[in-house]
């Protein structure tokens, strides 16, 4: 194991699966006590055998990041096992309706995204920052995405929320920066995860497609952009603030 991340507490939600899986096992193999969020109760205690497997420490809590005393009391129960929060990885989200246009979207489907995806991290962030203020200090990384940077056809919602992410993100980063707490945020492209894997399911030839478009040739890893988050908390990442990172294998470069 490292010790990039010694001694620090870290709070990955959506750590059940994919990228934040991939993000909280990462942090632990760097020496972090990680504490796991989310609403897939049985996949997240997963994520913390796996890490106390390896030697690690971490423990699972229940929460729906979209409401607002979950979050809240999450954020109290993590202060309350660990005794503070150095690190936040706001990952949580959700895809949507897909393949839907922009007129037929359904108000519904509408609002449970940006209720996740966006309110979500907003809501996490508010929590987080008040502990981290009376720490002295904090990093914090929020998951948008390479369709939070350009537009695509079929999914305004989840493009919608993830363009909010990047902008909560530049915003709450200049506010905070002077005060101790850095904030970035990843922008991961096609990564093979569950979520990928369902938009594969709707849109069969949707693997194809984004692997043409892809210069590297390929789509990526979970593990790949776990590297990129945990870097973004380390203390080598310390001048960099409000920056969304893009991890895609050149997509957004062409």
């Amino acid at each position: 194991m490292g010790d990039t991340m010694a001694g620090k507490v870290v709070l990955v939600t959506g750590g059940s699966t994919g990228i934040g899986r991939a993000s909280a096992l990462a942090f632990a193999r760097e020496g972090a006590k990680v504490a796991t969020a989310d609403v897939a109760v049985e996949d997240g205690e997963q994520t913390v055998r796996t890490i106390r497997d390896a030697g690690g420490e971490a423990h699972f809590f229940r929460a729906d990041t979209s409401e607002a005393s979950e979050v809240a009391a999450l954020i109290k129960e993590v202060v309350k096992t660990y005794g503070r929060l150095d690190c936040a990885f706001n990952n949580a989200g959700i895809e949507g309706e897909i393949g839907v246009s922009t007129h037929e979207y359904s108000e519904e489907g509408w609002d449970r995204v940006i209720a996740v995806n966006l309110k979500g991290v907003w809501l996490c962030m508010k929590h987080e920052i008040a502990v981290m203020l009376e720490q002295g200090g904090g990093a914090i990384v929020n998951t948008s995405s390479i369709w939070g940077l350009v537009g695509a056809q079929g999914a305004s919602a989840y493009i919608a929320s993830k363009h909010g992410v990047a902008g909560l993100t530049k915003t709450a980063a200049v506010e905070y920066a002077q005060r101790g707490i850095r904030i970035n945020a990843i922008n991961p492209g096609p990564i093979r995860t569950p979520m990928v894997d369902r938009f594969i399911a709707k849109i069969p030839d949707f693997e194809s497609h984004m692997t043409n478009l892809e210069p590297i040739g390929r789509m990526g890893t979970p593990e790949e952009v776990a590297e990129a988050v945990v870097w973004l908390c380390s203390d080598a990442a310390s001048y960099v603030v409000g920056h969304t990172m893009v991890v895609d294998g050149g997509f957004v470069a062409q």
